[in-house]
């Protein structure tokens, strides 16, 4: 016997959500914030590969320019003779191929970002596909790739110049040509920047295809 009490009506509290009949997928507070969660994360990604697009273009422009105008006219002295002496990039091959590749890096992430700004502005994914994922990926990783053997080819031959050969009269040309191998440096070193860019590009291409 209870004395006469009524039972306590106890009430918890849930969160609301029900599940559809026809199509069997979940609605409601839990659900809705889930899924603005989950676009949150997908926009700030593709703040990120516009962010490195641009970034990526500033760079191979800036090592473009640099090896441009690497370009000076001076005199060296051998066994007691004063020889004039002249630079310019278009004499090499390797600056030649580094040239060529940071206008291609260019062009690609000038493109890229482009795409990039005009999905964002209508409020899509960046990425609309796996098939466009694997392309990025696939360009990101060849054009890293030929950026990091110009940038060490052009490395090579700077470090020539600097160095001089040995056993030979052959001076340390960068003495003469400062300005010259300054402009070359800076255009290496912004060469090898852009490909680690290129390099950041292709991981998040991957991890994106790692999630969907």
């Amino acid at each position: 016997m209870n004395g006469g009490r009524k039972p306590l009506d106890v009430q918890i509290p849930v969160a609301e959500s029900k599940v559809t009949a026809d199509s069997g997928t979940m609605s409601g507070p839990l659900v809705a914030q889930g899924a603005r969660a989950a676009a949150l994360a997908q926009r700030r990604a593709d703040v990120v590969h516009a962010a490195l697009r641009f970034l990526c273009l500033t760079t191979s422009v800036v090592s473009l320019s640099a090896m441009a105008v690497a370009e000076q006219s001076s005199s060296i002295v051998i066994y007691g003779f004063s020889l004039p002496v002249y630079a310019k990039w278009s004499f090499s091959d390797s600056f030649e191929y580094l040239v060529g590749m940071c206008a291609a890096v260019a062009a690609h992430s000038l493109l890229q970002l482009l795409l990039s700004a005009s999905r964002m502005a209508k409020r899509s994914p960046v990425i609309p596909s796996r098939s466009h994922a694997w392309l990025m990926f696939a360009g990101d990783q060849a054009f890293a790739y030929a950026m990091m053997s110009a940038g060490s080819a052009s490395a090579g031959v700077t470090n020539l110049n600097r160095t001089g050969i040995r056993h030979a009269p052959l001076p340390d040309f960068c003495k003469p040509l400062n300005v010259f191998c300054s402009r070359a440096a800076v255009s290496i070193a912004f060469a090898f920047f852009t490909c680690f860019l290129l390099a950041g590009s292709a991981l998040l291409d991957v991890i994106w295809l790692s999630k969907y």
